[in-house]
């Protein structure tokens, strides 16, 4: 079972860290735990941490003077003031139990995290269902390009940051994505929030739509706290997040395609497979813009991200320069080789609407085909979605199953991915192994193909099996 998050709060948890000079983070080599260990070394404190494996990530905060332990073990917080723990981890955790039994200092990621920014005059917080990352990346793009030295963290990794983070040298602006999982972000406290979407997803975790849209609305209050004059940017489109904030007494900017917006996109088309679009701040013509990366939905991510760069001052040619130049957030339609000359993408989509958009997108590139390599990202989401996920990946042409990522989870709901084959019919194939699937993906493969290997747990080892050519430089180190 999962931890809990702690709540306690900016003004308890300063006090609860006023003779603590050293934090230790369990789970310290996700991205985001990452990024908050840098984050606090930057501020004085001495930081280590552990980590169930070793990686990259791991590897580089070394680098950094951050002390890391593989494994957990009671041990390692000997000489440590204070914990920083995710909630990935299990109560049974080592460490975990240690820190209870000493009394120390303890803080879920979110609730230290949402202590961190509190620093901050201008606090943006990225939330939704789909395309926070994206969204988050674009903004850091902007606000680095208009020179204002944001803080970033991201639920990403950043080609333009060569990370997930970025620390800003002074408290200005702090960009960060909130995620809405057991609602974690109510321990943010943004002056400005985005609402790019709502829709029912994490259903181990939230069990109808209106404990959804209830989520949002209270993260969206939180923009009225520690200085924060209740501003919202949220998509107007979205049926769900404008139900979510009825009778909402803050400020709310909309964005939107198909309804009136303060800040709209038309004329739209593709260019080189690519959105191109006119943007309007009302009925004035604020600039025009070719995206870099494909997809419908990346139109919304690029709005939103204008009406908050817009909001806070930033000229618009910055702001357009900066978007016509992003090409995208690690694993996020993120081109990786090729495989017997066809090209093969990497996506971190695990939500049907996130599965459709992706390869609708990658309709408009110019293809003959699509073959889609899929890892279902829980078992409870599978058997939620199951209808749905048959409708999203029915638009490629061949789907390659691998197993169900169970995360925190136990095959109690009677599916998985080789039920989600069959429902696919010809089209989908559940193999067995990694192995067999790169096998068979090679014989199927023809010119004119793309494949996109999909999924938000461990799918993404398939490329250590894969004979990739043409590599990105930075996809080699």
């Amino acid at each position: 079972m999962a931890t809990p998050n702690t709540h306690y709060g900016r003004d308890q948890i300063q006090a609860m860290l006023k003779n603590v000079d050293s934090l230790f983070f369990i789970g310290i080599g996700g991205i985001s735990m990452s990024s908050l260990a840098r984050l606090s070394a930057h501020r004085g404190f001495r930081v280590g941490g552990s980590d169930h494996t070793d990686s990259a990530m791991n590897q580089e905060l070394r680098k950094e003077g951050i002390e890391i332990f593989i494994g957990h073990e009671a041990s390692h917080l000997n000489s440590y003031g204070a914990v920083v723990y995710t909630v990935a981890i299990s109560e049974d955790n080592p460490e975990y139990r240690e820190a209870m039994r000493r009394g120390l200092p303890m803080f879920s990621r979110a609730d230290y995290l949402g202590y961190i920014m509190c620093d901050y005059k201008n606090r943006i917080g990225v939330s939704g269902t789909h395309g926070k990352s994206t969204c988050t990346s674009m903004l850091a793009q902007i606000f680095i390009q208009a020179q204002k030295d944001p803080t970033i963290l991201s639920g990403a990794i950043l080609k333009h940051m060569s990370g997930a983070y970025r620390i800003g040298q002074n408290r200005d602006f702090f960009l960060f994505e909130a995620c809405e999982y057991m609602d974690s972000f109510l321990d943010f406290s943004p002056s400005l929030a985005v609402v790019l979407n709502e829709e029912y997803e994490h259903v181990d975790y939230f069990k109808t739509m209106e404990q959804v849209r209830t989520s949002f609305r209270n993260f969206t209050e939180r923009t009225k706290l520690f200085g924060g004059s209740g501003e919202a940017v949220v998509n107007g489109d979205d049926k769900e997040t404008m139900r979510s904030l009825e009778g909402f007494d803050g400020h709310i900017i909309t964005y939107g395609i198909e309804n009136p917006a303060q800040y709209r996109a038309r004329h739209i088309s593709y260019r080189n497979g690519f959105p191109d679009f006119d943007v309007l701040k009302g009925e004035t013509p604020y600039g025009h813009l070719t995206l870099r990366i494909p997809g419908y939905h990346n139109i919304y991510n690029a709005l939103a991200a204008i009406a908050v760069a817009d909001l806070k001052g930033l000229d618009s040619r910055d702001v357009l320069t900066a978007l016509s130049e992003f090409t995208g957030a690690e694993r996020r339609m993120q081109f990786r080789g090729k495989l017997d000359g066809i090209p093969v993408y990497d996506d971190y989509g695990h939500h049907p609407t996130e599965v459709e958009a992706t390869l609708n997108g990658m309709t408009h590139l110019g293809f003959q085909r699509i073959i889609c390599v899929f890892q279902p990202h829980t078992y409870s989401r599978l058997a939620q979605l199951l209808d749905r996920f048959v409708k999203a990946l029915n638009v490629a042409d061949e789907v390659f199953l691998d197993d169900v990522y169970a995360a925190r989870e136990k095959n109690t709901f009677g599916v998985d991915s080789k039920v989600l084959a069959r429902r696919l019919g010809e089209k989908g194939h559940y193999l067995g192994s990694r192995e067999k699937i790169a096998e068979e993906v090679r014989k199927v493969l023809r010119p004119g193909d793309a494949l996109v290997i999909m999924g938000a747990g461990s799918i993404e080892q398939i490329f250590d099996i894969l004979p990739l050519t043409d590599r990105p430089e930075e996809d080699r180190k």
